[in-house]
This record gives structure tokens, C-alpha cells and sequence, in this order.
């Protein structure tokens, strides 16, 4: 019989079918996931790589062996294990000190990019659904052709006009990841635009942006957080090609995309300079698709996970 007591102390606190209040059932959705998600094994073998690559980039200085822009022409081209742990690059400098220390400029590529363009999509998918009529039209022909180009295409489209850099890269990437979010955002919308609380919302003397920022954004933000994780292999691999053309961090900034372009020369004869930082690229990216597949089956309100 003790084993159908209902369970006490903080577990009892997040599995409760009757929380008493807004904190405790949001505890308890969020415990809810995690259980699911760390019942998946994909999903926690790419949680774990995130983690790697955050720490990674947050303990860099203490994880790199050498600087990685000190230049050594006499220890050039070193094998992986030869007083250095994956060798070293053409110009002598060391493989995994600079593969530490491009974790941090992917990390920030990465922030920046969910920092606006799941945002711009977010209010113009949200405004475009509640709206409706030419405001829709407008901003969705605006969408549509923003996505009849390729992701990549565009932004080396924006690179070109801006300059190579960093912040100009940042600023094309999130330019061009946005309408994906504006399209999701606007399919939400339109599923609770017309539900009884949006119609209890007006009654009670709400204005569209409270409606808006208030009621249909937080729907929305689920779909939207889903989307955000899948994109995020697409957003690397954007940042590393326009760092493979040099469009992105310029030198001697280290940058897993530029590592492989100085590297694709020596591929065939001393291939850890360009294997190493691509095998990093797919590691990170399997990472963020392996997460992200979990996080829609948890998020998803039409999953049976549910």
C-alpha cells in the first residue's frame, strides 16, 4: 500500500495533478520535460556535447595549451600527439588551442543570431496573423521573398555589401534566418487568434499590442523555441561557410569555418588541420538537431508525449 501514498517533499511537490499555484504548475510542466527528455538518449548525448562545447568556450584560457595566434614556423604542420595534443596548422600554430577558441566565436555567432531573428520573426508572424488583411499580405510577400532566396546565397548577398567581418556576418545570418520564425509565429497565431480567451481579452478593453504581446506571443514561443533549436546547426554552418570564403571572422581570429579553408590545401597530406575543426562543426550540429527533435516532441502540444 505504501507504494500508492502519494509521494511527499519536493518530488511530491513537481508531480502533483493539482498545483496550487502558477509557479508550482510551471515546476511541474518543466519537470514534466525534463523527465521525457532525459529518457531519451539522442536527446541527452546532445545535451551533453552543448554542455562541452559552453564549457569549452567558457573555460577556454584554461583549456588551451598555447596561444592560439602565436605563429611557429619551425613546428609547422606537426602530427596530432607530437607535443601537441591534434597537431598543428601551416603557420605552426596549435590545432585544439585554436578549435577552444573558435567554440567561443560559434557561441557567439550563435547568440546573437537567436537574439534577433527569432524575435523580428516572432513580431512580424505574430502582427501579420492578428491583423490580417494587406497588413498579411504585405509582410508575408515581404517573407516570401526573403525566402525564395538561399540561406546562404543572401548572406553572402549582405556580406558583400556590408564588408567581411564578424558583426557584418552576425548581422547577414540573422537578416536572412528570420522569415522561417515569421511563418511559424503567423500559422500560431492564426489556430488562437479567435479562441473564446483572446475574445474574453477585447471584452474586458484590451488593445491589440496587449493582446498581441500579452495573449498570442506566449503560444507562439514554443513552436518558436523548437524552430529556434533546429536552426541552430543551419545558423553554424552559414556562420562556418562565410568563414570558409573569408567573409566571416578575418584572421588571425580563430574561426572553425576559416580553420578548414587554411587547411583544405593540406587535406591530402596532413588532413587533421581541416578534418579536425569539420569534424567539429558536425559534432555541434548533430548536437543541436539531436536536442531539437526532443524539444519538439516535448513542446509540440499535439505530441503524445503529452
Amino acid at each position: 500500500m505504501s507504494g500508492a501514498a502519494p509521494t511527499s517533499g519536493w518530488r511530491g511537490w513537481l508531480t502533483t495533478d493539482t498545483p496550487r499555484s502558477r509557479l508550482q504548475a510551471r515546476a511541474v510542466s518543466l519537470f514534466q520535460g525534463w523527465r521525457i527528455l532525459s529518457g531519451n538518449p539522442l536527446a541527452m548525448i546532445g545535451l551533453f556535447l552543448i554542455a562541452l562545447l559552453l564549457l569549452m568556450a567558457a573555460f577556454a584560457p584554461l583549456l588551451a595549451t598555447d596561444d592560439p595566434n602565436v605563429q611557429n614556423l619551425s613546428t609547422r604542420l606537426l602530427p596530432p600527439g607530437s607535443g601537441h595534443w591534434l597537431g598543428t596548422d601551416e603557420l605552426g600554430r596549435d590545432v585544439w588551442s585554436r578549435l577552444v577558441y573558435g567554440s567561443r566565436v560559434t557561441l557567439y555567432v550563435v547568440a546573437l543570431v537567436v537574439l534577433t531573428a527569432p524575435v523580428l520573426g516572432l513580431v512580424i508572424g505574430t502582427v501579420a496573423g492578428t491583423l490580417g488583411g494587406w497588413t498579411d499580405r504585405v509582410l508575408m510577400r515581404i517573407t516570401d521573398i526573403f525566402l525564395a532566396f538561399p540561406r546562404l546565397v543572401l548572406a553572402l548577398a549582405f556580406v558583400a555589401a556590408l564588408g567581411p567581418g564578424i558583426e557584418n556576418a552576425v548581422l547577414a545570418i540573422a537578416l536572412t534566418a528570420w522569415p522561417p520564425y515569421a511563418r511559424v509565429a503567423r500559422a500560431e497565431t492564426l489556430t488562437v487568434r479567435r479562441s473564446d480567451y483572446i475574445a474574453a481579452a477585447r471584452l474586458q478593453g484590451a488593445g491589440t499590442l496587449r493582446i498581441i504581446t500579452g495573449h498570442i506571443m506566449p503560444m507562439c514561443l514554443s513552436s518558436v523555441i523548437v524552430r529556434i533549436t533546429l536552426d541552430m546547426a543551419g545558423i553554424i554552418l552559414t556562420a562556418a561557410g562565410l568563414g570558409f570564403l573569408g567573409l566571416g571572422a578575418q584572421p588571425p581570429l580563430a574561426e572553425w569555418g576559416a580553420m578548414i579553408s587554411s587547411g583544405r590545401q593540406y587535406l591530402l597530406t596532413h588532413w587533421w588541420v581541416a578534418t579536425i575543426p569539420g569534424i567539429a562543426i558536425l559534432l555541434v550540429s548533430l548536437a543541436f538537431n539531436l536536442l531539437g527533435d526532443a524539444l519538439r516532441d516535448i513542446l509540440d502540444p499535439r505530441s503524445g508525449q503529452q
